[in-house]
């Protein structure tokens, strides 16, 4: 096994903080990124985005949430810790007004972490 790849440890960690830190479900972080993307939340029949491109890390956020741990790409591991590290980042820096900051907790809701839920993510991380 090469030196720069992960151990199973390694990926089992991420994985478990990835999913600790993203507190949205898939369709929580989808209808929110069409919202962002499009001014309003827009579908077709299926519930899928009609014409919208998710905005970015969102929208990769998303993919990954749709994969099994043993799919996961050396890219996907990459999104997954920058998200954990941009989401703990953000929660250290939470502003006087918390949540009532729009721009903070849209922030973290591009990110698939809303605030407003009780998580317990651990910003020391």
């Amino acid at each position: 096994m090469a030196a720069h790849r992960r151990t199973d440890t390694d990926v089992d960690t991420l994985w478990n903080d990835f999913h600790s830190c993203v507190n949205m479900t898939s369709e929580q972080l989808r209808d929110w990124l069409l919202t962002e993307a499009s001014g309003e939340v827009a579908y077709a029949g299926t519930g899928e985005g009609v014409g919208v491109e998710l905005p970015q890390p969102g929208g990769a956020v998303l993919a990954v949430l749709g994969k099994r741990r043993v799919d996961l790409t050396d890219a996907d591991r990459r999104i997954m810790a920058e998200v954990v590290d941009q989401i703990r980042t953000l929660r250290r820096r939470r502003p006087a007004r918390g949540a009532s900051d729009d721009q903070w907790r849209h922030a973290l809701l591009d990110l698939g972490h809303d605030p407003l839920r009780d998580s317990g993510v651990d910003t020391a991380g």
